[in-house]
C-alpha cells in the first residue's frame, strides 16, 4: 500500500467520522474510499463496518443514564438485532463479489434517498405514554428487518432505526436516539465478528483509516458548530449518487 493510498484512507476515515458527528452518512465516505482504491465490494463493506465501530461506542456514552432506566425493553430489541444482524452478515458472505456488486448501486441509491429524507423521517416529540417494554410485536418485527439490512450493508441504518422507533415507541428524540445507538452497537459488533471470522476484512485499509476516524470523531464536534448541516448533507448525497453511478458503470 503506497503512502498516497494510506493518506487517502486516513482522510476518508477523518471525513467519514466528522460527517457522522454532524449529520450521519459517513459510511458512504469510508466504503467509497475503499472501493475506489480497488478493495472488492464485500471486503470494502465489511472493513467499513469495522472502521465505524468506535464511533458507535462513543456515541452511546452520553446516554448511559437514560439507557439504565430502560434496559429491559432495549434488551428485547437487542436480542432481535443479534438474530437479524447475523442473518444479514451471513447473507453478505453467501454472495460473491459479482452478485454483491450488482446489488450495491441499488443499495446506495436507497440509502442515499433515505439519508436525503432524513430530516422528514426524524420522529416528532410525543408524550411518553408508552414504554419500551410495552409496545407489542411491531417494534421487534421492524427492528428485525432493520438489523438484517444493517448486518448486510449498513449505510443509512441509523436513520432507518430512528424512523421505525418513532413509529413504535413514545418519547422524545433523545430517548429514541439512545435506543438507536445501543442497537447500532449490537448490530455492528455481531456483523464485525462474522466478517472477521469469514476473512473478508481488509486489515491494512482498516488500520489506515482508524486514526483518521478517531481524530474525525473528535473534530466533528468543532465542525458541527461551524458548518451548516445542509452543506454536509448535500456533500454526502453527492457522494452517494457518485458511488451509485460508479457501481452502475463498473458493476
Amino acid at each position: 500500500m503506497s503512502i498516497l493510498t494510506i493518506l487517502l484512507l486516513f482522510l476518508a476515515g477523518f471525513a467519514g467520522a466528522a460527517i457522522n458527528a454532524v449529520a450521519g452518512g459517513g459510511t458512504f465516505i469510508s466504503f467509497g474510499a475503499l472501493s475506489l482504491i480497488g478493495v472488492p465490494p464485500i471486503s470494502a463493506n465489511a472493513t467499513s463496518s469495522i472502521v465505524q465501530l468506535p464511533g458507535y461506542f462513543t456515541s452511546t456514552l452520553p446516554y448511559l443514564k437514560d439507557i439504565r432506566r430502560m434496559w429491559r425493553g432495549i434488551a428485547i430489541l437487542a436480542a432481535v438485532s443479534v438474530v437479524g444482524s447475523t442473518l444479514g452478515a451471513l447473507l453478505l458472505l453467501w454472495l460473491n463479489n459479482e452478485q454483491f456488486s450488482a446489488a450495491v448501486p441499488w443499495l446506495l441509491l436507497g440509502a442515499t434517498g433515505l439519508f436525503a429524507a432524513g430530516p422528514w423521517l426524524k420522529p416528532k416529540p410525543r408524550e411518553a405514554v408508552a414504554t419500551t417494554e410495552k409496545r407489542g410485536i411491531a417494534a421487534p418485527l421492524m427492528q428485525f428487518v432493520t438489523a438484517i439490512y444493517g448486518g448486510f450493508f449498513g449505510a443509512g441504518m441509523g436513520i432507518m432505526m430512528l424512523a421505525t422507533l418513532g413509529l413504535t415507541d413514545a418519547g422524545d428524540y433523545h430517548r429514541l436516539n439512545a435506543i438507536k445507538n445501543v442497537l447500532a452497537n449490537v448490530i455492528a459488533v455481531v456483523a464485525v465478528v462474522i466478517f472477521v471470522s469469514g476473512g473478508v476484512v481488509d486489515w491494512p485499509g482498516a488500520l489506515a483509516m482508524v486514526p483518521g476516524v478517531a481524530l474525525g470523531g473528535y473534530s466533528g464536534v468543532w465542525l458541527a458548530k461551524r458548518v451548516p448541516q445542509i452543506a454536509v448533507r448535500i456533500f454526502v448525497i453527492a457522494v452517494g449518487l457518485f458511488l451509485a453511478g460508479y457501481y452502475f458503470v463498473t458493476g
